[in-house]
């Protein structure tokens, strides 16, 4: 089942274009990884999907099962949050303001409940109470995490969330993220090329414009088809793809 459609799309900053004439259909059960030099529209391309930046031309649709009452069934992981990591909240708030979208008072049936289900499917259930702030990059990560699936979204939306975290976070990551697939389609960003080939079904190379593979293994003829220059390195019999810029 299709979640969104975009159909030659182009948006930017002001006057100047970022996207160019994109088309990218993104359905239930998708697990898209999205590739691209730094400044190529990657981050550009998250907002307009979230509703942050209204296209300048072309068309954005979503379906009915993704919205509910103009609210979108969209859980969203930024790249930086945004948070003063010097104010006293706890755990439990941050993911708490995952469940204001939908109810603009915290005080409705059921949140606490939500929010705690959230952070033990992430591992984080025993930092309730404790100051976001004291966290460490991983563990910050996860609540961030189960701020956006606390409200159980149809698609879940990463941006490089790998970023400044160790490697024992990003095993957990991926993992989790496996079963949340199950559940609900995945767009991500990630810097790490190498993770991200061995993780998701498909992948979106984004440089202005957007050439989509319909699988993680890629052939060198493709790459050629749709002109996004990927370094492919092959050990033995077993493939590992190696993502270059484009």
């Amino acid at each position: 089942m299709e979640l969104i459609k975009l159909h030659g799309l182009s948006a930017g900053y002001e006057s100047k274009p970022v996207l160019k004439g994109i088309t990218l259909d993104v359905h239930q059960g998708d697990f898209i990884g999205v590739i691209g030099p730094n400044g190529g529209g990657k981050t550009t391309l998250l907002k307009v999907i979230l509703g942050l930046l209204p296209p300048w031309s072309g068309s954005l649709w979503y379906a009915q099962d993704l919205t509910h009452k103009g609210h979108k069934r969209i859980g969203y992981l930024p790249q930086d949050p945004g948070l003063d990591m010097q104010f006293p909240v706890r755990v439990k708030d941050v993911v708490l303001t995952g469940l204001m979208q939908r109810n603009r008072s915290l005080f409705w049936q059921g949140k606490e409940s939500k929010a705690m289900q959230a952070l033990t499917r992430v591992g984080m259930q025993e930092w309730a109470t404790r100051s976001f702030g004291s966290l460490s990059g991983g563990q910050r990560q996860k609540v961030l995490l189960a701020r956006a699936i606390a409200d159980r979204p149809a698609l879940l939306i990463l941006d490089e969330p790998d970023t400044f975290t160790d490697q024992r976070f990003e095993q957990d990551l991926y993992s989790l993220l496996r079963e949340l697939n199950e559940e609900m389609a995945i767009i991500m960003v990630s810097h790490d090329l190498g993770m991200i080939s061995s993780h998701v079904k498909t992948i979106a190379c984004v440089n202005g414009g957007l050439h989509y593979h319909h699988s993680n293994l890629i052939s060198q003829e493709m790459l050629e088809a749709y002109e996004c220059p990927i370094d492919i390195i092959t050990h033995g019999h077993l493939p590992h793809r190696v993502l270059g810029e484009h």
